[in-house]
């Protein structure tokens, strides 16, 4: 103990003598410690203040998450109703009352829409033709329809070689109306889908009859009822909600022709109908009762075979979903081949050749990059098309070492030969004319302020690898706003 201390020990025990002469004088402090914890361990702890919160003990979760009676009675929140939250990513938005008006913009229309003249042009929609588009979803939520005051397309060379081909079929002779069929390929975010749209426009604006699958995926992805279709052998199958649905669709898009037109033909339906009834009136029947949409459905095929009736467009989004296995299952617990269904194997007859359009027409497959699975032989064939293009000597073969889904084969087979009713059709990047043309467009819609100068074009086409619209919508509008 340090002196100081030991004085001042002394000097506090000779005052408390002093004042208290009878009492024992007080010791120093004892600092030996016994070996015990018991009093630690069973002594009461200090009251905790009300509102204190400790810390929570290792591994112990303290997260209340429950709300307190005051809480739920305040939360007045609905929940969404089902599907309205997929209504709502589903949902399409075609203007926009904030950008501004472009006053030169022409429209399309039965006269000019096939003109080669329009190449490298903005044109607008007419409001008939975006209501049928919109009845067949040709419209998708991703693209970029609601930045402009109405919805317009870029007549691209694709656009323009598209034209070509409806007026091919429309000039070919009464009797001996050809049947073109393409598939549109090119790489992810290049304008399939648009160039699907615009072929679809086409065929409204020439008074075609459209028909329209616009996602393969939801045929094949076992979200909606299917049955086996009796009699059929092999064994076939319906998807009667999805054909009624489809059939709304038709009535919607082709309203005039169905409600102006009646019927030729007798068909076997399981339910009855007026001698006298139009086409509009089949639809409806079908549309109303989905277990007889099927058959109003090939009732209404062999209507539109008949002589005197218009073309036919008809178009399916997403074809790589139907060169595979669906996600559907057999009675036996094996999976159902997308060319089982009779919607796809419809469409596949057409596409392949087997069965011609008896009015002419065109037969369109987009295939998708964004979400879509793998399908080699799809993609072998679209390979081998396109290098007979580039290279006729140094056509790419098959790889002996991947799997081989012969059904798909059978389909693709015609693209070997090169053949003009059967081919496809690369959407690749846009020229710096139509890159230029599409953003004074977006400048005119103000949503690019920037002065548009040759630079300025080149250095976005650059930016959007040389030309991919979907990039080139993104780095000049999205990424601004």
């Amino acid at each position: 103990m340090a002196p100081s201390i030991c004085l001042r020990s002394l000097a506090q025990l000779s005052i408390d003598a002093a004042a208290h002469p009878s009492s024992t004088p007080r010791l120093l402090h004892q600092r030996a410690a016994f070996f015990s914890t018991s009093a630690n361990r069973y002594a009461t702890g200090q009251a905790k203040r009300k509102g204190m919160v400790t810390s929570p003990k290792k591994g112990v979760k303290s997260l209340n998450t429950k709300k307190s009676k005051a809480a739920r009675q305040a939360d007045t929140g609905k929940r969404p109703a089902p599907g309205e939250r997929k209504a709502l990513r589903k949902r399409i938005v075609l203007s926009n009352n904030n950008a501004l008006e472009v006053l030169s913009l022409r429209d399309l229309s039965k006269d000019n829409v096939l003109n080669a003249s329009n190449e490298g042009s903005v044109m607008g929609l007419p409001g008939d033709t975006v209501d049928a588009l919109r009845a067949v979803d040709a419209f998708k939520p991703t693209q970029g329809w609601g930045l402009f005051r109405r919805p317009a397309v870029l007549m691209r060379k694709e656009a323009i070689q598209l034209a070509k081909l409806f007026r091919e079929v429309e000039d070919s002779a009464p009797g001996q109306k050809k049947t073109i069929r393409r598939i549109l390929s090119g790489e992810r975010m290049s304008g399939k889908t648009t160039l699907l749209l615009q072929g679809l426009a086409m065929g409204h604006l020439r008074e075609w009859f459209v028909i329209n699958l616009p996602d393969a995926k939801d045929i094949v992805n076992a979200h909606t009822e299917y049955a086996p279709l009796p009699g059929s052998q092999p064994t076939q199958y319906t998807q009667d909600v999805y054909t009624a649905n489809l059939l709304q669709q038709i009535q919607l898009s082709n309203s005039t022709f169905l409600a102006k037109t009646r019927l030729s033909t007798k068909p076997n339906l399981p339910l009855p109908l007026a001698k006298d009834a139009t086409l509009e009136g089949l639809v409806a029947l079908g549309r109303a009762n989905p277990e007889a949409s099927w058959p109003v459905f090939v009732a209404l095929w062999n209507e539109l075979s008949q002589p005197g009736r218009p073309p036919v467009v008809l178009a399916l989004d997403g074809l790589s979903h139907i060169m595979r296995n669906s996600d559907y299952l057999s009675a036996d617990v094996k999976p159902i081949h997308a060319h089982d269904f009779t919607l796809i194997r419809h469409f596949v007859d057409h596409l392949s050749g087997q069965k011609q359009l008896r009015n002419g027409g065109i037969v369109i497959g987009a295939t998708s990059h964004s979400n879509a699975p793998k399908s080699p032989a799809l993609d072998h064939y679209i390979e081998v098309a396109e290098a007979r293009r580039k290279t006729p000597d140094n056509i790419p073969q098959w790889h002996p070492y991947k799997n081989v889904d012969t059904r798909v084969m059978d389909v693709l087979k015609g693209l070997n030969t090169a053949s003009e009713d059967f081919d496809t059709l690369h959407v690749g990047g846009l020229t710096k004319e139509e890159a230029r043309s599409i953003i004074e467009y977006y400048a005119e819609s103000g949503l690019l302020r920037h002065v548009v100068n040759e630079g300025f074009v080149c250095e976005k086409w650059s930016l959007a690898g040389m030309g991919n619209i979907g990039e080139l919508e993104r780095t000049s509008v999205r990424l601004r706003i």
